[in-house]
C-alpha cells in the first residue's frame, strides 16, 4: 500500500466512476472536496485503491487479486503496526472483494453481534450497509400527517456549524465552517432556544445530497430528527437534488427514520469495521 499524493488523486476519477454502490464519501476525497487519504498499489499505474474519508468511512475497490497489496492491507486493517488511531467503516467493490476478505482474515472476521463492546481489537467486525432510494409519494404522505406547530428550524450558519456537538456532525464531514458555508447546506431544530438536532449535506455531488443527521443526546426519542431531516428533504426537492440515505442495518434508529421519511431499502452489502 502506497500513500498517494493529493495532486495524483485524479487517477482515481475514472475507476471510481465504475463503482455502482453509494460512494459519495469517496468522491469527496478523490475530488479534493475534503482532506482524506488514498492508498494504491502503484503510483504511476494504480489498479487497487483504498480511499479513507476523514470521518472514518472507507472504500476498497479495483483489482482484488493483487497479492502484495492484499497482504499489506491485511496488516493495515488489523492495525498490526499501530498506524491507525481510530476505527474505520469499510465497504468494498466489486463483490469479489468479499470473498477475498473472508479468506484474508479467516478467523479474524467476527459478526457485529459477537463484538457488542468493541473489545475485539484484532478482529474485523462484519456489519451490513443499507442503501435507500427516496420515494417522494411516501414522503408527501408523511408530511400530510405531521404537525409542525411551534417548531423553530433555521439554516446552518458558521456559528451553528461550530456549536453542534455529537459524533455525526458537519464538523467531521467538511474541512471547515467556511467550506461548509460556501458549498454545503444544513438545517437545525432549536428547543427552548437550545440547539437540539441538525440535518445537513454530508456530501454533495452532481444532483445528489447525502443526508447526515445528529440529535443531542438529551433530545433524542422526541421525534426532532424527523422534522429537521424533513426540512433538508424539502430543500432537496425545491432545488432538484436527490436526497440520499445510507446507514448500517444495525442502526435501528436511522433505519426506521429513513422508512418514515419515505426512503426504501434497495441494497444491502457487507460493511466492515476495522478496529484500531
Amino acid at each position: 500500500m502506497i500513500l498517494l499524493e493529493r495532486d495524483k488523486y485524479h487517477k482515481l476519477i475514472e475507476p471510481l466512476s465504475t463503482v455502482n454502490i453509494n460512494n459519495l464519501f469517496a468522491r469527496s476525497v478523490v475530488e479534493n472536496c475534503v482532506t482524506g487519504k488514498i492508498y494504491v498499489d502503484n503510483i504511476n499505474k494504480p489498479s487497487t485503491f483504498y480511499v479513507v474519508h476523514p470521518y472514518g468511512m472507507s472504500l476498497l475497490f479495483g483489482k482484488y487479486d493483487n497479492t502484495d497489496f492484499n497482504n499489506s492491507f491485511k496488516d493495515y486493517a488489523l492495525n498490526t503496526y499501530k498506524i491507525r488511531e481510530k476505527y474505520e467503516w469499510m465497504q468494498a467493490f466489486p463483490s469479489n472483494w468479499d470473498i477475498v476478505l473472508n479468506e484474508l482474515f479467516k478467523e479474524r472476521m467476527i459478526k457485529s453481534s459477537d463484538n457488542t463492546n468493541n473489545t475485539e481489537k484484532d478482529k474485523i467486525e462484519l456489519n451490513t450497509r443499507v442503501n435507500f432510494k427516496f420515494n417522494s409519494a411516501k414522503y408527501f404522505d408523511f408530511k400530510k400527517e405531521t404537525s409542525w406547530a411551534g417548531l423553530k428550524i433555521i439554516r446552518t450558519d458558521k456559528k451553528i456549524f461550530s456549536d453542534m456537538k455529537g459524533s455525526v456532525i458537519p464538523y467531521y464531514f467538511w474541512d471547515s465552517a467556511e467550506d461548509f458555508s460556501n458549498k454545503g447546506v444544513g438545517f437545525n431544530l432549536f428547543h427552548n432556544n437550545e440547539l437540539a438536532s441538525t440535518a445537513y449535506s454530508a456530501f454533495i455531488h452532481d444532483d445528489k445530497i447525502e443526508i447526515g443527521i445528529e440529535t443531542i443526546e438529551k433530545y433524542r426519542v422526541k421525534g426532532f430528527a424527523q422534522y429537521t431531516c424533513s426540512r433538508l428533504i424539502d430543500y432537496c426537492i425545491e432545488n432538484e437534488y436527490k436526497p440520499i440515505w445510507s446507514c448500517r442495518l444495525e442502526n435501528i434508529g436511522s433505519y426506521k427514520l429513513a422508512l418514515k421519511l419515505g426512503f426504501e431499502p434497495t441494497l444491502e452489502i457487507p460493511f466492515y469495521r476495522l478496529n484500531n
